[in-house]
Formats: structure tokens, C-alpha cells, sequence
């Protein structure tokens, strides 16, 4: 029985990756939710709940997540299983949630707010945590994208496991005394109804003014996947692609820009002390004759490192910084180095030699008197910094970002998705400059305005819009996952205390402790 119901839902979990790029099947997420309920659902003691549920969740997270961040084996095979198995954990304690809040005839409200709140415990937690693989990152080509200003990224992955919910109480019918068949195709109509609304009143963006903005590929020499093969090289065609919009401009070819954004390890080694780096920036930056944020790795104290954007000023030089929110771990810096670099398994891992500081950075950039949020990378799944600048009073959203090591996975398209999703998100004009791909530049209704081939060198020069206005999603924050966390203990209270009241009154007339709680008699209480 539970052998099954492992299969079906490791099946699920392959269904879910096919819902995000490269397959980017959207429709899939909502039966693979659907398949997770069913699977984890059973008539068990609560004991044998737990742990039942937990199992299956386990093997559907496994199936999902080893599929999901495949692209994760271009840092090692053991990274990739390391992170899938640590992610895996988590689609086990929701398997358990779920087990118990089916008992209730509210279910399919506890249900998603069980899975939310689970996306966002993982996305923060542990070692700075892990956002991908969040239901909202696969709907930026899809109706439901409309939400997005609306309810935020949290809130759309609510909604779309409430909607898987609803489908396997259609599919499995009455239980814990919800109703049956009918009244769950009424509330799945009641759903799309409401996700219907925002398509049908977009949130809109009117910009306040406009600012000419330049994102610069340099590309990557050698195989492209390794940022550090020619370093130097990366440098020099960043300044080089920058020299050449330069000569553009002058000749009439290419509109004058207001800023150029160059990528995360855009310069490999401190700018400031380097001298041949610092004598390149600032000849691109007298060349153009306007800012440049530069992506640099700057030296820090007690051999830590610091990865930065830099605002560069043709006249004044080195000015305004934004230090990355989240270092990738056993990729920018090794928890516990000690311990990881003493085993020959974990031989790689000494490639990383210096451990980088995580920054802190919650007001936007000053570009020449425009307030500019920056990301950096994976800096770009998470909510916190991005939310901070923008509640700072960013204007625009800025991504840097090196993806070599990735460069021949499907990570970047996952990770431009993502970018997009952002856009939508904050009613944000976005620049995104990579080392070799995916860069671009990106309207506030998630519509791509320009765009580089992977590993080519290439400028995109647009006029994007700049606004204040915030979007209800940017207001609310984070409290849409605290509503989620804290309906998710609602949901297992009301499960739990009629279920150790029953077990007390049967102690109580000398009756053996109860076993198994039936869903459609007591979870209804």
C-alpha cells in the first residue's frame, strides 16, 4: 500500500519538474499538487500518519528536486545529491502535514498553507536556504502571472496548491466530512473565478520618467563554464564590449545610455588593488562617460571576500556598494570548512579558497541621483533584499549575475524565469547583465524588450521606465508566509486537540488508547 502510493507520488514529482523549465509545461503543477494530496492522504492511525506521510513526501520530493536543480552536477555530483537530498526533507515534513490536516473538512486550506509554508521555511533556512522549485517561479507565460503584483510570489504558490487541493478532493471525493464531488467543483470554479480577476484588471505600471540603460555581456573565453580559466579575458572583453558602445554612440549607431550595468565577477580580483583591473574600468567608464555598476570581488579582512556591485563614476570613481545577500554555500563560501575539506570526497571543495561575507545593504543604490535595486544572482530567488530596496524607494531593478558554471544547464533559463517573475512582481523595469547568459532587459509585465545568444559577447541598450509605486505584493512582504505558517498550526491544532480529547475520554472509561482517528467522524470537529 505504501509502496504504491510511493510511486505515484515519486511519478508526481517528476510531473512537477516538467512544469518549470526547460519543458516549462505550466498546467502540470496543479495535478502534480493534486497527486502529492492524494498520495499522502490515507486512513491511519495519526502515528502511522506521520510517518507514512512523510515517506511518500519524501519520495516525491526526491523525484522532483534530483529532476529540478539537475543543472546543480555542474558543481559536483555530490553537491547535487547533497542539496537535493537536504530539499527532499522538507517535501517529507509537508508529507506529514498533510497526512494530518486531511482529517479536517477544511483540508484544502490547511493543505496549502502547509505547502506555502513549507517554501518558505526552505527558502531562508538552513545555511541561507534554497528558493528553488517554488510553485510561483513556473508562471510568468501564464494567466495566473497576473496575480503576481497582486498576491506576490508567496501568495501565488498558496493559491496554486489550494487549486491542487480542490482537484484531488474532486478526483477522491468526500472526506473528514467536507462535502462531496459538487461542492468541490464549486469551489474550484470559485478558485478560477478569483484568479481570473487580475487578468481581467492588470495591475499597470505608468512610468514616472525613462532612463537609457546599457546590460553588457562579455561572454567567457575557453569552454565558458569557468569564470576563473582566463579572468583576466572576462575583464577585458567586459571593458572592450563597453569601448566599443562607446565609439557606437559617438558615431550615431547606439542612443547615448544614462547607465551600463556590467555582471556579477565582471572583475575577478579586487578592483581597488589590482591595478591593471582598475586601469580598465576606468577607461571603459571615461569612454561611455556615464555610471557603470560594477560586479566585482572585492577583498575583505581575515581572507573573506566580498561580492559587490559598485557604482563607478567616470569623474568621481568608486561610489555607492551593494554587497550580495546570499553567498551560495559550498559554492562562494564552505560551512564548517574543516570538516567538508578534510575528506578526499569533498576534494573540490578546496577550490573555494576564501569564504565570502554575506551584506546587509537594505537602501537602493544612488546612480547619479536614481535610486537602483541591485541583485545579485541568486540573490533574485529570494524576497527579503529586493523587498528592502524597494520599500527604500528603488526605482529599478538591477540583476548581476555569473552564470558560467552553468552555462551548458538549463539553470540560466530557470534562473531568467525567475527574473521575469520579478518584474510582474515588483511593477519593476529589470537590467540583467550576465557574464555569458541569459542577459536582458525586461518590461514590468514580464515581457522581454531585448535579449543576448549564450556565450556571445553583446550590448542591449533600451529605454527603461522608472516608478515609485509599489505593488500590493511589495507592501504585504512577508507576512503572507507568516498568514501561511500560522494557518498551518491553526489547521494541525484542529486536528490534534479532538483527537488527545478523544484518546483522554476513552482512558478515562478503562477503554484501550484509540488507534485510528476516522477522518469523516472526528476530524470534522
Amino acid at each position: 500500500m505504501v509502496r504504491s502510493r510511493a510511486l505515484l507520488a515519486a511519478g508526481a514529482g517528476l510531473v512537477l519538474s516538467l512544469a518549470f523549465e526547460p519543458v516549462a509545461v505550466a498546467w502540470l503543477m496543479p495535478l502534480a499538487v493534486a497527486g502529492f494530496a492524494l498520495t499522502t492522504h490515507g486512513p491511519w492511525s495519526l502515528r502511522q500518519s506521520l510517518r507514512r506521510g512523510f515517506v511518500v513526501g519524501v519520495c516525491f520530493g526526491a523525484a522532483f528536486y534530483l529532476t529540478h536543480i539537475f543543472w546543480m552536477r555542474a558543481v559536483g555530483i555530490p553537491a547535487w545529491l547533497a542539496l537535493s537530498a537536504l530539499e527532499t526533507l522538507f517535501y517529507g515534513f509537508a508529507g506529514a502535514l498533510s497526512a494530518i490536516v486531511q482529517r479536517h473538512r477544511l483540508w484544502p486550506v490547511w493543505f496549502a498553507s502547509a505547502w506555502t509554508a513549507m517554501e518558505v521555511w526552505r527558502s531562508g533556512w538552513p545555511l541561507g536556504g534554497m528558493p528553488w522549485g517554488r510553485l510561483a517561479f513556473g508562471v510568468v507565460d501564464t494567466p495566473v502571472a497576473d496575480a503576481l503584483p497582486y498576491a506576490g510570489a508567496v501568495g501565488v504558490s498558496f493559491l496554486l496548491a489550494l487549486l491542487g487541493a480542490l482537484l484531488a478532493w474532486l478526483v477522491r471525493g468526500p472526506v473528514a466530512g467536507e462535502g462531496g464531488r459538487r461542492a468541490a467543483a464549486l469551489c474550484l470554479a470559485g478558485l478560477v473565478a478569483v484568479l481570473a480577476v487580475p487578468a481581467l484588471a492588470p495591475w499597470t505600471v505608468t512610468a514616472d520618467r525613462e532612463l537609457t540603460v546599457a546590460a553588457v555581456q562579455g561572454d567567457v573565453p575557453g569552454n565558458g563554464d569557468d569564470i576563473l580559466y582566463d579572468y583576466r579575458q572576462v575583464t577585458q572583453n567586459t571593458v572592450d564590449a563597453t569601448v566599443d558602445l562607446a565609439r557606437r554612440v559617438e558615431a550615431g549607431d547606439a542612443p547615448p545610455p544614462d547607465l551600463v550595468v556590467w555582471p556579477e565577477n565582471s572583475t575577478a580580483v579586487d578592483p581597488f588593488d589590482d591595478g591593471e583591473t582598475n586601469a580598465g574600468i576606468r577607461a571603459a567608464s571615461s569612454a561611455i562617460g556615464v555610471p557603470i555598476l560594477v560586479g566585482a570581488i572585492v577583498d575583505g579582512q581575515d581572507q573573506q571576500v566580498l561580492n559587490q556591485g559598485i557604482v563607478w563614476d567616470p569623474e568621481t570613481g568608486a561610489g555607492d556598494r551593494y554587497t550580495k545577500w546570499h553567498p551560495v554555500p559550498f559554492g562562494e563560501y564552505i560551512p564548517l570548512r574543516s570538516v567538508f575539506t578534510k575528506y578526499n570526497f569533498f576534494d573540490r571543495l578546496r577550490e573555494v579558497g576564501r569564504d565570502m561575507l554575506s551584506g546587509t545593504r537594505r537602501e537602493p543604490l544612488d546612480v547619479d541621483g536614481v535610486p537602483v535595486a541591485d541583485a545579485i544572482c541568486f540573490d533574485i530567488a529570494y524576497d527579503d533584499g529586493l523587498t528592502a530596496q524597494l520599500r527604500n524607494g528603488a526605482q529599478l531593478l538591477v540583476v548581476q549575475s555569473s552564470q558560467a558554471t552553468f552555462i551548458h544547464t538549463d539553470q540560466t533559463d530557470q534562473q531568467f524565469a525567475i527574473t521575469r517573475l520579478r518584474a510582474l512582481e515588483t511593477g519593476r523595469w529589470v537590467a540583467v547583465a550576465t557574464t555569458n547568459g541569459v542577459s536582458g532587459l525586461i518590461a514590468p509585465d514580464g515581457h522581454v524588450l531585448a535579449t543576448a545568444d549564450k556565450r556571445t559577447r553583446a550590448v542591449m541598450v533600451e529605454r527603461l521606465g522608472l516608478t515609485s509605486r509599489l505593488t500590493p505584493a511589495t507592501r504585504i512582504g512577508p507576512w503572507t508566509g507568516r498568514l501561511a505558517a500560522g494557518l498551518t498550526g491553526l489547521g494541525v491544532l484542529l486536528v490534534l486537540l479532538p483527537y488527545r480529547r478523544g484518546r483522554q475520554q476513552d482512558g478515562g472509561r478503562g477503554a484501550p488508547p484509540v488507534r485510528e482517528l476516522e477522518p469523516s467522524r472526528r476530524g470534522g470537529a
